[in-house]
C-alpha cells in the first residue's frame, strides 16, 4: 500500500561563522516546507566549518549541549514553525572532555526525540577526528516521528555495515547519513555504499554530503547528496558536485513492506552463523 512521506535534504557551502550557516539552513527548511516535505535533514555538522581537516584545541569552541544548547534549541523553534520532523548533526559537548559527532532528531512539533552519536571515528589525514570526539555510546536508535520511524548513521560510519542492519532491526524506514567526503578515492564508494546498504536493509537512505572548499585544510567536499530507496535506486536527480542544493524528494514507504515480501532478507538472516563477526 503506497504511503509517500515528501523528504528533504540540504548540501550547503560554508558561511564562515555560525550564525549565518544556521540563517541559511533555516531558509531552505522554510523552502523545503513550502513545497510540502515533512521531514528534512542537515550535513554533518552543519552549524560549522569541517574543523577536522586540522588538530587545533580553538575547534572545541564549536561545541554546544544537546538538546540544551542554542543550535538544537533553535532547531526545535523551526520544527514548530514549519511543522517538519528535522535532524540536527551538531558537535556535542556532554561534560568537559566528553565530545561527541552528534545528530539530535525533533519531531514536527519541535519536541526532541533524542540523538545519535557518531560511532565509529576516523583518523587518517584530512579526517582527524579521533582528536575532537569519542565513539558513540548510545546505541542506534530509531526514532518514531510524525513521518515514521527515522535512524541516523554519520559520515564514517556508513563504510561499517553492522551498523546500517542494526538500524533495520530497529524499525528504521529511513536513515539520514549526514556526511563532509572530500574528492578522490571516496567519491566512487558513496554512489555504492549507501545504494548497496539500502538494498541489503530495505530502507531509504537520505545521504548527504558537503560541497566546496572550505577554510581549514585543501578538502574540496563534491556534494552530489541523494536519496536512495530499498532496491537501491536513487529517487529523482543527485544533487550537484560543486553548488550548493535543496533536495526535496517524494518516498514511498509502501515500498518497504513490497520489497520485504520480495526479497525476505530479514527471514533468512542466520543470527545463529554469525559468532565470529563479533570476535575483537
Amino acid at each position: 500500500m503506497s504511503h509517500v512521506v515528501r523528504a528533504a535534504l540540504v548540501q550547503a557551502t560554508w558561511t564562515g561563522d555560525t550564525e549565518s550557516m544556521i540563517a541559511k539552513h533555516e531558509e531552505h527548511a522554510r523552502e523545503a516546507a513550502r513545497q510540502g516535505a515533512k521531514i528534512i535533514g542537515f550535513q554533518e555538522v552543519f552549524n560549522a566549518p569541517y574543523f577536522c581537516q586540522v588538530q587545533e584545541p580553538e575547534h572545541y569552541r564549536w561545541a554546544e549541549a544537546v538538546p540544551d544548547g542554542p543550535t538544537v534549541r533553535r532547531m526545535q523553534e523551526l520544527a514548530r514553525e514549519t511543522g517538519m520532523v528535522i535532524v540536527v548533526p551538531v558537535f556535542e559537548i556532554e561534560q568537559s572532555g566528553f565530545y561527541f559527532n552528534t545528530a539530535a532528531v525533533i519531531d514536527a512539533d519541535g519536541s526532541y526525540l533524542g540523538k545519535y552519536r557518531k560511532h565509529h571515528i576516523p583518523q587518517v589525514k584530512g579526517f582527524w577526528e579521533k582528536y575532537y570526539f569519542k565513539p558513540g555510546n548510545v546505541g542506534w536508535p530509531v526514532f518514531d516521528t510524525a513521518v515514521g520511524k527515522v535512524g541516523v548513521y554519520i559520515c564514517y560510519d556508513r563504510h561499517f555495515p553492522e551498523g546500517w542492519r542494526q538500524l533495520g532491526l530497529n524499525g528504521a524506514q529511513l536513515v539520514y547519513n549526514p556526511s563532509a567526503t572530500s574528492r578522490g578515492l571516496s567519491s566512487y564508494l558513496w554512489q555504492l555504499e549507501q545504494p548497496a546498504s539500502a538494498v541489503a536493509n530495505e530502507y531509504f537512505i537520505a545521504a548527504i554530503n558537503r560541497v566546496g572548499q572550505e577554510e581549514y585544510g585543501d578538502n574540496d567536499f563534491y556534494g552530489t547528496s541523494y536519496f536512495v530507496d530499498p532496491r537501491g535506486q536513487f529517487v529523482g536527480e543527485v544533487a550537484s558536485d560543486k553548488a550548493e542544493e535543496l533536495l526535496v524528494r517524494d518516498l514511498d514507504f509502501g515500498l518497504i513492506e513490497e520489497v520485504r515480501q520480495q526479497w525476505a532478507f530479514y527471514r533468512d538472516r542466520r543470527p545463529d552463523a554469525y559468532e565470529g563477526l563479533v570476535e575483537p
